[in-house]
């Protein structure tokens, strides 16, 4: 399967400001793109490439003020297959698991885990451990929060969700990866591209949230907004939480003035796939 992704961002700047994006896809893809990706700016900027400390591929620019637009276009090619299920996954105790997970058992940003420990452990410590646990928790979150676009908030954590029942994919995966961590389960933040492939196409197209968890010996990938296998995820990036995963940062007052992105199958890897606009 061949799949197209990017996007049409334009910000407005009142002063000169500094930026770093996320905007390319994780290098684990990197072998997977068919098309070279390349973001173009208009007006051009300098763009200098680095990797951070969780592996994701960054740039950091300066912007002159006024109108930025941002732009990019490519084509992955992905194995067509939802997100493989391995029920009996086992989960790991505290002092098997490797020193790099540990991270990611430990309180963050959006995700207190000394507020929802008790919590955690009344609905989740008498049932499975394991994949059985992380499924029972994404099946609660799926059914408690509901998903609602226009109650989207740059400062809702975990605890907040729980409280307000509401939501967009972020606060979802947020609460979903602090009551894994209450219950002793690396759990990590992910996004990138999550297009409406083989599902009921639901507008607008935005870029999606999901985790990843620790469980036998590897990383394994859920959805609690979702809660059902996905076919065609394509990772942009990892961090504890999306204050580690923003895939824009800017140092400044700045207004977004557009924000249109794709991801949908196409026919083929060929340039040929980019010619039309997708918007």
């Amino acid at each position: 399967m061949f799949i197209r992704i990017g996007f049409d961002i334009a910000y407005s700047f009142p002063h000169p400001t500094e930026m770093i994006m996320m905007l390319h896809t994780h290098p684990s893809r990197s072998s997977t793109l068919t098309t070279p990706e390349m973001i173009i700016s208009d007006p051009p900027v300098v763009m200098e490439n680095f990797i951070d400390i969780y592996g994701n591929r960054c740039a950091r620019a300066f912007c002159h003020g006024g109108r930025l637009h941002l732009r990019n276009d490519a084509i992955v090619s992905d194995s067509g297959l939802p997100d493989r299920l391995t029920p009996d996954a086992r989960q790991h105790s505290i002092h098997e698991l490797p020193t790099e997970t540990l991270l990611y058992l430990l309180g963050s940003r959006y995700c207190e885990i000394e507020k929802l420990t008790g919590v955690a452990w009344a609905l989740f410590g008498q049932g499975p451990t394991g994949w059985g646990r992380v499924q029972a928790i994404c099946d609660w979150v799926h059914n408690h929060i509901t998903f609602e676009h226009e109650s989207a908030r740059c400062d809702r954590t975990a605890f907040d969700t729980y409280q307000d029942q509401r939501g967009v994919c972020r606060d979802f995966t947020h609460l979903a990866i602090t009551l894994c961590r209450c219950m002793g389960i690396p759990a990590r933040y992910a996004t990138g591209y999550l297009g409406d492939i083989h599902v009921p196409v639901v507008p607008p197209m935005d870029f999606s949230a999901w985790f990843e968890v620790y469980l036998g010996g590897q990383w394994h990938t859920f959805d609690a907004r979702n809660n059902t296998p996905r076919v065609g995820r394509i990772l942009m990036a990892r961090g504890r939480d999306a204050a580690d995963a923003a895939l824009t940062t800017t140092f400044g007052k700045h207004t977004l003035e557009q924000f249109d992105i794709w991801t949908y199958e196409v026919s083929s890897g060929s340039p040929n796939e980019l010619h039309s606009d997708p918007c």
